[in-house]
C-alpha cells in the first residue's frame, strides 16, 4: 500500500478541509498514479471533491457514522475494516489519499509514500508526518517538479519505509497505531 500527498515545508496537508496548494501538475500526477486501484478516505476528505467519488477508482471510506452511505463507495467503520475491504486488492495499486487522521492510522501499513513537496509555509489545521524526521523512512527519489500558477516551486520525494530489525513493520491487515500524532496550528 502507498500513500500519496501535498505537503508544504512545514508538512502541513490542509485548512478548513480544502488543499493548501492549487498545484495542476500534482492533481495530474495523482490521476496518472492512483487511477485504475483502489482510494482509502475519510468522509471529509470525500466530502471535499467537488464531484463526488473518484472517478475510475475503487473508492472505499472510513467513516464512523452508520448512516454513512453515499452513492459510488464502499463504508468502511474503521481503518482496519477499509484494509479488509482492500485486502484481496494488488497492494501497490492501494493508495492512502487522506485526511490527516486515515494517514495517521495507516501510514505505518505503507511501503512507499509519494510526496509532494511545496516550498511554501501557510496557515494549515491538518499535517502530515515529517518523513524527513522518521527514521522509519529514508529518500528514495526526488524528481522536479516546477512552479504553481501562484508561483510556488515545488518538487516530488518519494520516500520508502525502511525495514529495521528493531522495528518490524506492521502488516498490511493488522493492529492500528496505538496513539496519534498531533500539531498545535501554525499561523
Amino acid at each position: 500500500m502507498n500513500a500519496i500527498v501535498s505537503v508544504t515545508q512545514d508538512w502541513g496537508i490542509g485548512f478548513d478541509g480544502q488543499l493548501l496548494v492549487r498545484n495542476r501538475d500534482d492533481m495530474r500526477r495523482f490521476v496518472d498514479l492512483t487511477m485504475g486501484g483502489t482510494v482509502i478516505m475519510g468522509r471529509r476528505t470525500l466530502e471535499s471533491f467537488p464531484g463526488g467519488p473518484l472517478k475510475g477508482r475503487r473508492n472505499i471510506v472510513v467513516s464512523g457514522r452508520p448512516d454513512y452511505d453515499p452513492d459510488g463507495v464502499e463504508v468502511a467503520s474503521s481503518p482496519d475494516a477499509a484494509l479488509a475491504l482492500a485486502a484481496g486488492d494488488d497492494p501497490d495499486r492501494v493508495w492512502l489519499i487522506g485526511g490527516a487522521s486515515v494517514y495517521a492510522a495507516l501510514l505505518d501499513r505503507c511501503e512507499r509514500a509519494y510526496v509532494t513537496k511545496n516550498d511554501c509555509e501557510v496557515t494549515a489545521d491538518a499535517w502530515f508526518p515529517d518523513l524527513d524526521e522518521d527514521d522509519a523512512w529514508s529518500v528514495e527519489s526526488t524528481e522536479p517538479g516546477g512552479v504553481t500558477a501562484d508561483g510556488v516551486s515545488f518538487e516530488y520525494v518519494t520516500y520508502r519505509r525502511v525495514a529495521r530489525e528493531d522495528a518490524p513493520r506492521k502488516p498490511f491487515i493488522g493492529s492500528l497505531l496505538s496513539h496519534r500524532t498531533t500539531r498545535s496550528k501554525r499561523a
